[in-house]
C-alpha cells in the first residue's frame, strides 16, 4: 500500500507533464500555422500586385504596337495612293504616245500610197520616153546596149588585152615575190644541222683483252649477242673498239647499250648477254619516250597522246634518204608554223600536221601499207583532230589537198628535204634493199626473227622450233633464197642461214 502511495505522485506528475507537452505543442502548431497563413497571404498579395503590373505593362505595350501598326498602315496606304497616281499618269502618257504613233502610222501609209502612185507615174513616163526613143532609133534598149558594148570592145580590144596581160604579169610577180619572202623568212628562222646517218656504230673497249671475252668460247657469246640484237659485230676493224653494223639504227642503239652494260659488268656469257639485252631494251624504250617528249616541247606542242609521243621518239632511229626522220619532222614543224603565221592560217594545225606527217614510218616495218595510210589510221585511232589529219595526208599527193594547211605541210616537206646535204639517195636505196630482204623473209610461216647482215650479203633467220623441224628448216632456207632471188634486186649473192634453237629451262628448288 505504501508502495502504491509512493508511486502515485510520480504518475500524476508524468500525466501532468504529458498534458502540458501536448498543450505546448498545440500552441506552437497554431502559431506556426498562423505564421504560414500570414506568409501565404503576403505572397498572394505580392503575386496579385505583380500580375496587375504585368497586365498594365502588356496593355501599354499592346497599345504602343497598335499605334505603330496603325501608323505603318497609314504610311503604306499613302505610298499605294502615290504609286497609283504615278501609274495613272504613266498610263495617260502611254495612251497619248499611242495616239501619236497611230497618227504617224496613218500619215506614213498615206505618204507611202502617194509615193507608189508617183513611182508608177514616173515609170509610166519613163516607158513612154523609152518607147519614143526606140521608135526613133528603130531598135530596142537591149539591142542598143549590146551594140554599145560591141563598139567599145572592138575599138579598145587591143588596149584591154594589154591591160589584162599587164595585170596578170604584175599579179604573178607579186605572188612570186611574196612566196619567196615567206619561204626565205621561214628558212632563216629555222636553220638546223644536217648530219646523214650511217650504218655502223663504234663501241670503245677499255682494253684489247675484252675482245676475247666478248667472242667467248667457240664464239658462243658473240653468236648469242648477234642473235638477240640483230646486228653484226665486227671485231678487227677498230683498234680498241668494236664495230656494230646494221641498217636499222634502233637495233644498233640497242646493241650499243647492251654491249656497254656487258663491258661494265665484266661477266660476259650467253645468259648475261640475254639479261643485259633486256635491260638495254627497257632503257631504250624510256629513252625513246624522252626523245619524243623533247621533240614535242621543242616545237611547242603539248597535247599529244603518250602512244604517239613514243612513236615520235622512234622516228629518231629512222632515216629517209639518209635524213633523220625526227629531225626532218621538227624542221618541217618550224617551217610550217612560220609560213602559216605569215599567211594568217591556223598555225597549230599546220605545226601538228608537219610534226606527225611521217608518224607511220615508226611502225611501217610491222604493218602493211604506205606510211601515209598507216599514219592516218594511227591519228584517227588516238583521236587527233580531223583538220590535222587532212593537213598531213596530202604531203605525197595520195589524198587531195582538203585545207590550206595541207599545202603548207607539203611545201615544208619539200623545203626541208631540198636543203643541201639533207638527203643521200644511194644510202636510202641500200637501206631499202635490206628492209625488203627482211620483209620477204618474215612473210614465211614459222619465222620468228630475221636480220639482214654484212651489207645485205647474208640474212639470218630464226624460226619457231615448235612449227619448224630440222627437215623443214632445210626446205625453208631454199624457199627463202628463191623468194629473195625473184622479188629483191641485189648485187652478188645473199647467204640464207636458218637457225632452229630449242631451249629447255628448269629450276632446282
Amino acid at each position: 500500500m505504501d508502495t502504491i502511495i509512493s508511486w502515485l505522485p510520480g504518475a500524476v506528475a508524468a500525466v501532468a507533464g504529458v498534458a502540458l507537452g501536448y498543450y505546448v505543442r498545440h500552441i506552437v502548431a497554431r502559431k506556426t500555422r498562423r505564421l504560414a497563413e500570414s506568409k501565404r497571404s503576403e505572397e498572394l498579395e505580392s503575386a496579385k500586385s505583380e500580375a496587375k503590373e504585368i497586365v498594365i505593362e502588356a496593355r501599354d505595350k499592346a497599345a504602343s504596337i497598335l499605334v505603330d501598326v496603325q501608323k505603318e498602315e497609314r504610311e503604306r496606304k499613302r505610298e499605294l495612293r502615290q504609286l497609283e497616281e504615278r501609274l495613272l499618269k504613266r498610263e495617260d502618257a502611254l495612251q497619248e504616245e499611242r495616239s501619236i504613233l497611230e497618227k504617224r502610222v496613218r500619215d506614213l501609209e498615206r505618204d507611202q500610197g502617194e509615193v507608189k502612185q508617183e513611182r508608177a507615174e514616173a515609170q509610166e513616163a519613163k516607158d513612154r520616153v523609152v518607147g519614143e526613143i526606140e521608135k526613133v532609133a528603130r531598135m530596142t534598149k537591149d539591142e542598143a546596149r549590146d551594140q554599145l558594148f560591141k563598139e567599145l570592145e572592138e575599138g579598145n580590144r587591143e588596149e584591154l588585152a594589154q591591160a589584162l596581160v599587164r595585170l596578170e604579169r604584175d599579179r604573178r610577180d607579186a605572188l612570186e615575190a611574196k612566196a619567196t619572202e615567206i619561204i626565205t623568212s621561214a628558212l632563216q628562222r629555222c636553220a638546223r644541222d644536217k648530219v646523214a646517218d650511217v650504218t655502223t656504230s663504234i663501241v670503245e673497249l677499255p682494253n684489247e683483252d675484252l675482245k676475247g671475252k666478248i667472242i667467248g668460247r667457240e664464239g658462243r657469246n658473240i653468236r648469242a649477242f648477234e642473235r638477240l640484237t640483230g646486228v653484226e659485230v665486227i671485231i678487227d676493224e677498230a683498234p680498241e673498239g668494236l664495230v656494230l653494223s646494221s641498217f636499222d639504227p634502233l637495233r644498233r642503239e640497242l646493241a650499243k647499250l647492251a654491249l656497254e652494260k656487258l663491258i661494265k659488268d665484266g661477266r660476259i656469257q650467253p645468259a648475261k648477254v640475254e639479261e643485259k639485252v633486256e635491260e638495254a631494251r627497257a632503257e631504250l624504250d624510256e629513252h625513246i619516250r624522252k626523245v619524243g617528249e623533247e621533240a614535242m616541247y621543242e616545237v611547242g606542242i603539248v597535247d599529244l597522246p603518250k602512244e604517239l609521243i613514243t612513236l615520235l621518239g622512234r622516228l629518231n632511229y629512222r632515216t629517209s634518204y639518209g635524213q633523220n626522220v625526227l629531225a626532218h619532222s621538227i624542221e618541217m614543224t618550224h617551217i610550217a608554223g612560220a609560213i602559216a603565221a605569215e599567211l594568217g592560217l591556223n598555225v597549230a594545225v599546220a605545226k601538228k600536221g608537219a610534226l606527225l606527217h611521217d608518224i607511220g614510218k615508226a611502225i611501217d616495218h610491222d604493218v602493211e601499207g604506205t606510211h601515209v595510210e598507216i599514219g592516218r589510221k594511227l591519228l584517227e585511232k588516238y583521236g587527233i583532230d580531223r583538220k590535222v589529219i587532212q593537213a598531213m595526208e596530202a604531203h605525197h599527193e595520195e589524198y587531195p589537198y582538203a585545207t590550206p594547211e595541207s599545202f603548207i605541210v607539203t611545201a615544208a616537206d619539200a623545203i626541208s628535204a631540198a636543203r643541201p646535204g639533207a638527203r643521200r639517195g644511194t644510202l636510202e636505196k641500200y637501206l631499202r634493199r635490206l628492209e625488203d630482204i627482211e620483209k620477204v623473209v618474215k612473210s614465211f610461216d614459222g619465222v620468228k626473227q630475221a636480220f639482214a647482215l654484212s651489207a645485205g650479203r647474208e640474212v639470218r633467220v630464226f624460226v619457231v622450233p615448235e612449227k619448224v623441224d630440222d627437215f623443214r628448216a632445210l626446205q625453208l632456207a631454199k624457199e627463202i633464197a628463191g623468194k629473195i632471188q625473184s622479188d629483191v634486186d641485189y648485187p652478188g649473192e645473199v647467204k640464207v642461214t636458218v637457225i632452229r634453237e630449242v631451249k629447255a629451262v628448269e629450276y632446282a628448288r
